[in-house]
């Protein structure tokens, strides 16, 4: 395929707030990692992506058809489990093959199986763990080519958390897959994706390949007086403290060159979220 996901220019104006432009495309076979604080514009991507909410501007395509075309081939995982909680894990099949043409009742219960998942077992008395497990599992038996995941791993144990994100690398292991994930924790990002973007008040202020952007930013510890020294174009957020500041400059190099005394260090995904969230840019 083409491109997974591709917006040109996409805008939803709803007057108090307006998401966009976005402009995203993501290549088959891999991971975007989407961060950003809560009303940042995350959820409106979401409907806009899956054809819930219409663009005022620009457009969306998913597997290189317009979005609400392809939604037969998208698979989405919400923050919770979508099932009620009256239901047999069995149960849950039932409601299911009616919804996606594709889908494998085969391979639902060997998702079951591989997730040790209890057919007999109500879903309210399943854990939170278990709950994400059976509703990626429902997600991924109508064999989707795109997986759209809404904090998918909020809330989950080390242990849990790491055995889905080894599932969801194996998904885009056929280069006919893509994956899509919304998420606070950076650390899962910092493992899982191949590129991230960072959603601030509606507007895409950084994007690339999370390898190469945690190249090039930089997190620098110093005295005050030596925040003048630090050239303004680089500079992205600074926080002072009571004893000295820190900043964080979006190109690690060009500090290195004009201020080969002041020590830079890599940063996370965390780093830049906070400094360009809450950082005193002056």
């Amino acid at each position: 395929m083409g491109y997974a996901i591709e917006t040109r220019g996409m805008i939803k104006d709803y007057g108090p707030f307006t998401l966009g432009p976005i402009d995203l495309a993501l290549p088959g076979g891999t991971i975007l990692g989407l961060i950003g604080e809560n009303g940042a514009g995350k959820s409106t991507l979401i409907k806009c992506l899956l054809g819930i909410a219409r663009p005022t501007a620009g457009e969306a395509r998913l597997l290189d058809r317009p979005a609400p075309q392809a939604l037969g081939q998208v698979g989405y995982v919400p923050d919770e489990c979508p099932f009620s909680d009256a239901l047999r894990v069995g149960q849950v099949e039932r409601f299911l093959p009616g919804l996606f043409p594709g889908w494998d009742g085969a391979l639902f219960t060997d998702y079951l199986a591989r997730f040790d998942l209890p057919r007999d077992r109500k879903v309210k008395d399943l854990s939170r763990g278990m709950k994400m497990k059976l509703t990626i599992a429902a997600a991924l038996a109508h064999r989707p080519r795109l997986l759209v995941l809404d904090e998918a791993t909020a809330g989950l144990d080390p242990v849990a958390r790491d055995e889905i994100l080894e599932e969801f690398l194996r998904f885009v292991s056929d280069e006919d897959h893509a994956l899509l994930i919304f998420s606070h924790i950076t650390s899962d990002l910092e493992k899982l994706c191949d590129y991230v973007v960072y959603l601030h008040r509606g507007r895409l202020t950084v994007q690339g390949a999370k390898d190469e952007l945690l190249e090039r930013y930089g997190k620098v510890t110093c005295a005050r007086a030596e925040l003048a020294r630090i050239d303004p174009a680089i500079l992205v957020g600074k926080r002072a403290g009571e004893y000295g500041c820190q900043a964080l400059v979006s190109d690690r190099a060009a500090l290195r060159e004009s201020c080969p005394d002041l020590a830079v260090d890599r940063c996370t995904l965390e780093d830049i979220m906070i400094f360009t969230t809450r950082g005193d840019r002056t």
